[in-house]
C-alpha cells in the first residue's frame, strides 16, 4: 500500500506543467468556490473563464465540471487537480475508519484532539468542554445559536491560534464552540480549505495549500 501511495504522489507531481492547478473549496447552485494555482479561494459562475484558462462548465451536488486546456475534468469538493503538488514528505495520510469517515489526530493551541473530517462543516467545531481544556476564551467571543439534532444550542465564534495535523500547521483558524450537541470535534472547511485533498480508495492524502 505504501508503494501504491508513493506512486500516486509521484504521478501527481509529474502532471503537465502547463496546466492550471485547481481545487474545489465549495459548491453552490450555479457557482463553485475554487483555488487556482494555490491562490486564495474565489467564486466562479457557470460559463465563466479565468485568466488562467479555467472555465466552469457545470456544478453538481458534490463536484464541478471544468474545461482545463480543452479537456473536461470533474473535480469533487475538496479535491485537487493539477501540477503544483507538494512533495510526498509534506503530505498527511489518513486511513478511513469504520463507518467510512476519516479521523485526524491534531494539536490545537498546544493540546491534543481527535477530529472527524467533515467537508460539510463551515468551520472547525468543538465542544465547550474541549474549549475549556484548550484554554479557548470563548465567553468573550460573539455568540449566536445553531440547530443540532438535540435542538438549539449556543455557539461562539472564535479563532484558534494553531491547528497542527502531522506536517501541516495552520494559524488563526476560525472555529465554533458549541454548548452541547457535539459528540465528536469536526475538522471543517476553515482548516480544510487551506489544504488540498485527494482520496485514493480508503486513503485520504492531505497537503497544505497556503
Amino acid at each position: 500500500m505504501q508503494a501504491a501511495i508513493a506512486a500516486f504522489l509521484m504521478a501527481l507531481m509529474l502532471a503537465t506543467a502547463d496546466a492550471a492547478s485547481v481545487s474545489v473549496v465549495g459548491l453552490f447552485p450555479s457557482r463553485a468556490v475554487v483555488s487556482i494555482n494555490g491562490g486564495a479561494p474565489k467564486t466562479m459562475r457557470i460559463g465563466e473563464m479565468t485568466e488562467e484558462g479555467v472555465k466552469l462548465i457545470a456544478v453538481q451536488s458534490d463536484s464541478a465540471i471544468f474545461d482545463l486546456d480543452g479537456k473536461l475534468r470533474t473535480i469533487r469538493i475538496g479535491e485537487y487537480v493539477g501540477s503544483r503538488q507538494p512533495s510526498a514528505q509534506e503530505a498527511v495520510i489518513l486511513k478511513v475508519a469504520q463507518g467510512g469517515h476519516f479521523y485526524a489526530d491534531a494539536t490545537v493551541n498546544g493540546g491534543m484532539m481527535r477530529f472527524m473530517v467533515d467537508t460539510g462543516a463551515t468551520t472547525i467545531a468543538i465542544s465547550v468542554r474541549d474549549a475549556k481544556r484548550l484554554g479557548v476564551n470563548y465567553l468573550n467571543a460573539p455568540v449566536g445559536s445553531v440547530q443540532t439534532a438535540n435542538g438549539s444550542r449556543s455557539a461562539w465564534k472564535v479563532k484558534l491560534d494553531t491547528v497542527s495535523i502531522g506536517s501541516i500547521t495552520i494559524n488563526n483558524v476560525d472555529a465554533t464552540v458549541l454548548d452541547g450537541g457535539l459528540a465528536t470535534p469536526l475538522l471543517g472547511m476553515s482548516f480544510l480549505s487551506r489544504t488540498t485533498m485527494q482520496q485514493q480508495g480508503d486513503t485520504l492524502i492531505m497537503t497544505k495549500r497556503f
